[in-house]
């Protein structure tokens, strides 16, 4: 896990719960972004692309409810995975919560350790991190990790260790979008925001190599590219 990959954004108006939270996910190997508010929350989520949201649901201003809304409405951010923190006991909060997309819930006041394996398990279902086959293939494009080998319908590809570290990627998270920022990080290991164009030049010269692949990677205006099957 990349140091991009185990960001995990906490957004929670009581300081005290927002710092016991980002302690103990601290101390469990992830990087932590902190919001006490929800256009704060929801400004970093789009910005940092964060593995998972911690998400309280009685923020001020923007609810959490909206904030979660929103990430899930939206293409570049619905993949983010949601957990609430909600000090209401009522059945319709977690219904209301869940039917937007929320992928799990923690009711108030809450142990730190199960927040922790709570996090974990999410995590792992919905990245599938500790899935990673050697063959990846998506319409007529293969790729083995073993032979770093690229081939659409048999034929191998010629390709530059930076093409294929950055089709490798966005095909491990197809359907996901990747910022420029996260695949300068991820592929390039630049922890500083450089010049994003290099993004957009690899990606220019990677769509031309498997333009007969029956694979499209879509820009995602403003913000950066997904891989999906035509």
């Amino acid at each position: 896990m990349s140091k991009t990959d185990n960001k995990i954004l906490v957004a929670d108006d009581e300081l005290d719960v927002l710092n016991l939270v980002s302690l103990n996910l601290k101390n469990a190997g992830f990087t932590i972004i902190k919001a006490q508010d929800g256009a704060s929350a929801l400004s970093k989520a789009r910005s940092n692309m964060p593995l998972l949201v911690v998400l309280d649901l009685m923020l001020p201003g923007m609810s959490g409810i909206e904030v979660c809304k929103t990430l899930k409405g939206d293409p570049a951010t619905s993949q983010i995975p949601i957990i609430m923190l909600t000090a209401k006991a009522e059945e319709v909060d977690r219904i209301v919560g869940l039917e937007l997309g929320a992928d799990d819930y923690i009711t108030k006041p809450f142990s730190p350790r199960e927040l922790v394996l709570r996090v974990k398990s999410v995590v792992r279902r919905v990245s599938g991190q500790n899935e990673k086959p050697d063959l990846i293939k998506i319409g007529d494009i293969e790729v083995d990790r073993l032979k770093f080998d690229v081939r659409i319908n048999g034929e191998s590809l010629e390709m530059t260790p930076t093409e294929y570290k950055l089709l490798l990627i966005l095909m491990e998270r197809r359907g996901r979008v990747q910022s420029r920022e996260v695949l300068l990080n991820d592929v390039w290991g630049y922890d500083q925001v450089l010049d994003t164009r290099t993004v957009d030049t690899h990606v220019a010269r990677l769509r031309e190599k498997i333009r007969n692949g029956k694979v499209n990677i879509d820009t995602v205006r403003g913000f950066g590219y997904r891989i999906m099957a035509e």
